[in-house]
């Protein structure tokens, strides 16, 4: 059991330490698109992709860089009393409170398929049907099969009128990804409280 958890925390750690010094490096592609929003509404026409397109940058920034600030500790805490407590007592206090995090994250998650789903056409109750509906007409028929199983997709209603799935898609993939590194932080906690390290 002590070596899967090893396993699992290597693993997820590893990938959300990676993808989060890689994400780490949007702010300056949103500072880009911003300045490109500016020069282009001084010297030329006014780019209408520009706002929306740094909005989505922001998301992706935010959501995917997520799972390393929870890894990093980087979330607001009140130190008034944590400080002072033991490193055992610490583990107690943030198991207690990551399987909050983690009850959110799941209602997050549940949030981001069925809007989603909705983003691809879907506008029934079951979100969760249409996912395995659409997973298995991948699997079995390929792209044109699964195509088949989307509806009307939605578009943003502004004048440049993206579609908005793949930012959708990306917040499913960040809130995943939480999750994964928030069940890591828990194991690391219990194993802390056993008094072991992992």
């Amino acid at each position: 059991m002590l070596k899967a958890a090893r396993i699992y925390i290597c693993i997820v750690d590893g990938f959300n330490r990676g993808l989060g010094k890689i994400i780490m490096w949007g702010v300056f592609v949103m500072a880009a698109i911003l300045l490109w929003s500016s020069i282009s509404k001084t010297f030329f026409n006014p780019s209408l992709w520009t706002l929306e397109v740094a909005q989505f940058a922001m998301v992706a920034y935010y959501i995917l860089g997520g799972p390393y600030s929870i890894q990093l500790g980087s979330n607001v805490r009140m130190d008034l009393f944590y400080a002072e407590w033991s490193a055992k007592k610490k583990a107690w206090f943030d198991a207690f409170t990551v399987l909050l995090l983690m009850f959110y994250l799941g209602v997050l998650l549940y949030g981001a398929l069925n809007s989603t789903a909705y983003s691809l056409g879907y506008f029934g109750k079951d979100s969760l049907s249409f996912w395995w509906d659409l997973f298995v007409s991948f699997v079995t028929g390929g792209p044109d099969a699964a195509a088949e199983k989307l509806g009307y997709i939605e578009r943003s209603p502004t004048a440049w009128r993206p579609y908005l799935w793949p930012v959708k898609l990306i917040m499913i993939i960040g809130f995943v990804l939480m999750l994964l590194q928030a069940i890591s932080e828990f194991i690391k906690d219990i194993a802390l409280i056993r008094g072991e390290t992992l």
